[in-house]
């Protein structure tokens, strides 16, 4: 063998392995709506260790946000919908808001903030308009005070809408066009969005169809190509999420703007809460995505896979349930860290659990062997704890909702005992509960005991950065290294193995 044919062997082992290292346009969202957070440098070291260069926040949490600096993980910053009036009212609000929320956090810690989201999902039709007349002028704000600022170049403002916007009267993807109470507003923000170098966002949930409609066929949500796929003239699409997307990029085409870039804020499937939310749906849903992605799919008229957030990250026990029960489920890891299903991110990829994790002593609050169930007031008792925690697991077709009569209720003291702390007087409830050492779990409803974030607190030093001293994985290190000797040898490289580790 000649020493350029070595050379280039040597070179395409390399590229395999360091392709290992890289999960190309995919991100998550990252929501704090919990009773008991996993701290945030363990949730940045669970970014890192999984390979996952992009991150989604809904708010500018200032802890999140320092644990993100000198990451190397890419950051879209979020911002609520209740902030929107103030800020489309007020050019100095806007300004102060980049300050005092990205501008610190580029400078100071070194947190690589790519976008701004402005508002979420602000035209959802459930919003009655709450916030039309103040979305525009709101990402018109950012965007000046981003410019003003001198992050122009690094930092976009965009909107994350949901796919409720679009619509096709035909039934078909080519028919689609923007609803036509928004449509002018819709693009006249795309507009502003593609004048100014920002994608527009969208965020596209294939679950919501199985959830609002009995008869929606179940095949056609995901990505096994085994349903009866829809033919829109030349063009066949076998699942629903290509044909949700498709319908965006014919409004768009139909709108004057065909070359606007798109990106997936939000795509994903609950693991709990209703009947079609639960593990063995979520594993296949985001497998199926996430094979699509790595193969290099996007959809028949966007060939090229969008950037894709996938949601969420990690499940939120407090969050509003107002959709559904679901809501607090979405994650591919547990509250904890803990993985749910096998996911492989792409090149080989499996998801690895959170470490370092602190937890509240092995205990649990049950129902007494003593105790009966047909005490007049264990309904109410019951009641009240699950108005306090997260009991979602418990309703029907849900993992836990099979739980017998003794159970079902050790399940709504157990979820108010670990999120008080597991504190002793979270245990009384009129003589009906005790505290047992043996885990309760059973079949797939898990009896958690809580994260003890004193703990973590505690083992946190004073003003300490938690990701600033993070190590990057030893494969990236190895990476850089032989193509850094490579470099220095005067070896040519071909074109194509020029890729960021």
């Amino acid at each position: 063998m000649s020493g350029v044919d070595g050379r280039f062997w040597f070179c395409l082992l390399l590229w395999a392995v360091c392709r290992q290292f890289v999960v190309e346009g995919l991100g998550v969202n990252w929501g704090t709506r919990a009773s008991h957070p996993l701290p945030a440098d363990i949730v940045v070291r669970l970014l890192k260790d999984n390979g996952l260069k992009k991150v989604k926040l809904f708010e500018a949490d200032p802890m999140v946000l320092r644990s993100l600096g000198n990451s190397d993980i890419e950051v879209m910053v979020g911002i609520p919908n209740d902030l929107l009036a103030p800020l489309a009212g007020s050019v100095r609000a806007a300004e102060d808001w980049v300050q005092q929320n990205v501008s610190v956090y580029v400078s100071k810690y070194g947190v690589d903030i790519r976008y701004v989201a402005v508002g979420n999902e602000p035209f959802l039709t459930s919003y009655n308009g709450m916030f039309t007349q103040t979305t525009f002028p709101a990402l018109q704000n950012i965007q000046a005070a981003i410019i003003k600022a001198g992050l122009g170049k690094q930092v976009k403002a965009t909107v994350p809408l949901n796919a409720d916007v679009y619509e096709t009267q035909s039934g078909l993807p080519s028919g689609g066009d923007f609803r036509a109470e928004i449509r002018t507003l819709t693009v006249s923000i795309i507009k502003f969005l593609f004048n100014n170098g920002a994608p527009l966002t969208i965020n596209i949930y294939p679950f919501f169809n199985l959830y609002s409609d009995p008869n929606f066929p179940v095949d056609y949500a995901f990505f096994s190509g085994a349903a009866n796929p829809i033919v829109d003239g030349s063009i066949t699409y076998p699942n629903v999420f290509d044909a949700a997307f498709d319908t965006l990029i014919s409004a768009l085409e139909k709108n004057g703007l065909p070359s606007v870039e798109v990106i997936i804020g939000e795509v994903g499937w609950p693991t709990d809460g209703d009947k079609n939310a639960n593990i063995q749906y979520a594993s296949k849903f985001n497998q199926g995505l996430l094979n699509k992605l790595s193969q290099g799919q996007g959809s028949p008229k966007r060939q090229k896979p969008p950037e894709t957030y996938l949601f969420g990250f990690i499940d939120e026990d407090a969050k509003s349930i107002e959709p559904g029960n679901f809501e607090r489920h979405w994650g591919i890891f547990y509250y904890d860290g803990t993985i749910k299903y096998p996911l492989d991110l792409g090149n080989g990829r499996n998801l690895v659990a959170a470490k370092n994790v602190n937890y509240l002593d092995r205990q649990w609050c049950v129902m007494s062997p003593d105790a009966s169930i047909m005490d007049a007031n264990l309904p109410q008792i019951v009641a009240e704890a699950c108005t306090y925690a997260d009991c979602t697991s418990l309703g029907t077709s849900s993992s836990c909702g099979g739980l017998d009569a003794m159970s079902n209720p050790s399940y709504a003291f157990n979820k108010y005992y670990q999120t008080a702390n597991q504190q002793k007087s979270a245990c009384q409830f009129s003589n009906l509960s005790v505290i047992t050492k043996m885990d309760p779990s059973r079949d797939s409803c898990r009896f958690e005991v809580m994260i003890d974030t004193r703990r973590h607190e505690k083992a946190r030093s004073p003003g300490s950065s938690s990701a600033g001293n993070i190590q990057k994985p030893i494969g990236t290190i190895l990476c850089v290294v032989l193509f850094w000797i490579i470099g220095r040898s005067g070896w040519d490289m071909p074109v194509w193995l020029h890729i960021r580790p």
